[in-house]
């Protein structure tokens, strides 16, 4: 059965999504997933995963809630092969992080997971310091285009990544970042027509955190090794 992420502006109050969901079943469609992207001003920001028994009842659906009073159909697209729950996504995404055993490793299962779960166009790893991106996935920008981005955005205030990218004042909609402390890397990645929400800004500076702890993890020799390096 045709499978479909429609993602909606939706009043935040009592009734609003049941009368979403309303609209989609009267198009004969099945609401098989909800996942919140974002909250404030009173409305809410929801990508709901919709089977249809045609592909051709799309833009019916998007007529019908549209018309809910109060609710904007901001995006809809074919979903993944396989729609799996946000939720689980991303402990597969930490579990796979903490497993891996070379910083190289660490970096490329980042960068992929990253634009995985994400839908993302390109994502990258990048050491200012360095001449290149450490690793890609697509075709990002230029390295110029990438540093001056990121030294334009909150890095200038000395804030954290994880604390702007938690209020979603990362700059472009369509670009998200998350600074790796330790590492002295950033993570950074686009998404053409779709904007990033402050969940998916949030759950990326989550990941960043994650590949931060296992960097130093890895670079780190444990303490048994380093005394007997000290003992005659």
């Amino acid at each position: 059965m045709p499978t479909f992420v429609l993602r909606v502006w939706v009043p935040d109050r009592p009734g609003a999504l049941g009368a979403v969901a309303s609209r989609i079943g009267a198009v004969r469609g099945d609401l098989v997933g909800i996942d919140i992207l974002e909250r404030g001003g009173g409305r809410a920001i929801d990508e709901l995963v919709v089977e249809l028994p045609d592909d051709r009842l799309v833009p019916l659906l998007v007529s019908e809630v549209g018309q809910v009073d109060g609710v904007d159909v901001e995006d809809v697209r074919p979903a993944r092969e396989a729609v799996a729950d946000p939720r689980l996504d991303a402990l597969e995404s930490a579990a796979l992080l903490v497993e891996q055993g070379t910083v190289g490793a660490l970096l490329d299962a980042l960068a992929a997971r990253a634009s995985r779960d994400f839908g993302a166009d390109w994502a990258a790893v990048v050491d200012l310091g360095a001449p290149a991106p450490l690793v890609t996935v697509g075709a990002p920008p230029p390295l110029s285009w990438l540093s001056a981005f990121i030294k334009g955005s909150a890095f200038v205030a000395g804030s954290r990544a994880s604390v702007v990218t938690s209020a979603g004042d990362t700059g472009p909609d369509d670009v998200a970042w998350a600074e790796m402390e330790a590492a002295s890397a950033v993570i950074v990645l686009g998404r053409r027509g779709v904007p990033l929400r402050a969940r998916e800004r949030q759950q990326l500076a989550v990941l960043a955190r994650i590949v931060d702890h296992r960097w130093v993890e890895l670079v780190t020799p444990p303490a048994g090794i380093r005394r007997a390096t000290v003992m005659p």
